[in-house]
């Protein structure tokens, strides 16, 4: 999606893809439009980037500390989660860890928040 990786992180990233449940910006919005069922939005992107615009709703835990914190936010293992992040590889390999801890409905946005806003879907910025 625009940016160049190294060949053994996309491996990782490919391996986590196909273990864990992604959609795409259009599922996502009409989720969000219909919340037919309650799920939270987690940008796991840096801090810097997430300021700079995130997803309407969306709560902010880096992929850096997910799995350090996530218990402390939300202790139900069932509990909906939708991770994203720039272009989908760390919300994909955030999703497989947080399964591996337990975890049993969690998605990723593929294709993240450039994805997104290529669709020309709302953003919010952080007005700290």
């Amino acid at each position: 999606m625009g940016k160049h990786h190294n060949p053994g992180f996309l491996k990782l990233v490919e391996a986590a893809r196909a273990t864990v449940q992604e959609c795409d910006p259009a599922q996502l919005s009409q989720r969000m439009r219909t919340q037919a069922v309650t799920f939270f939005l987690l940008d796991v992107r840096e801090d810097h980037e997430y300021a700079d615009g995130h997803l309407p709703g969306a709560c902010h835990l880096s992929k850096g500390i997910i799995e350090r914190d996530i218990e402390k936010l939300f202790p139900e293992r069932d509990t909906a989660l939708v991770l994203y992040c720039g272009g989908g590889y760390r919300s994909a390999l955030a999703a497989r860890s947080l399964q591996a801890m337990g975890y049993s409905d969690v998605t990723s946005l593929w294709g993240g928040i450039r994805a997104w806003r290529a669709q020309g879907l709302p953003l919010e910025e952080d007005v700290t």
